[in-house]
């Protein structure tokens, strides 16, 4: 991930794969150093400004983008630019055509990382002080062709 997309000296990130709710890593912009990126080791399922606490009991792992403005969970980090890379070298989704889930996972043909656009937050619980820092996945509409 390092040399791909030139971050991560100061906080390496080896996991091979990461699933929501777990800590993963994210790109945004460097809040030091203009026009540069930083990684950024957070939770997958964005907690929201307005979270009592950092463990939800609903799904922010994904944000359909037709709804990123619309939706209280996502639509603070919207407006406030915070917007992020999730990196990935593949990518894994049920598919419930046949009835059962079976899973697909995408990656690129060429076996090259891609990066995934996402949304991040960061929380502080307003008793203890803890900082969370969070992210979500950004979802397009589904395109139908004829």
């Amino acid at each position: 991930m390092e040399r791909y997309w030139h971050v991560g000296a100061r906080q390496p990130w080896r996991a091979a794969e990461v699933f929501p709710r777990a800590p993963g890593p994210f790109l945004r912009a460097d809040r030091e150093k203009p026009l540069s990126r930083e990684l950024v080791i957070g939770q997958w399922g964005l907690v929201p400004w307005f979270a009592k606490t950092a463990k939800l009991t609903y799904s922010t792992n994904n944000a359909r983008f037709e709804e990123i403005t619309t939706k209280a969970s996502f639509k603070s980090s919207w407006s406030y630019g915070k917007r992020c890379i999730i990196p990935a070298v593949s990518f894994d989704e049920p598919n419930w055509e046949s009835g059962k889930n079976v899973w697909w996972r995408f990656r690129r043909a060429d076996g090259a990382p891609w990066g995934l656009a996402g949304l991040w937050n960061t929380w502080t619980d307003k008793t203890t002080g803890e900082v969370v820092e969070s992210y979500t996945m950004i979802l397009g509409a589904p395109t139908v062709t004829q």
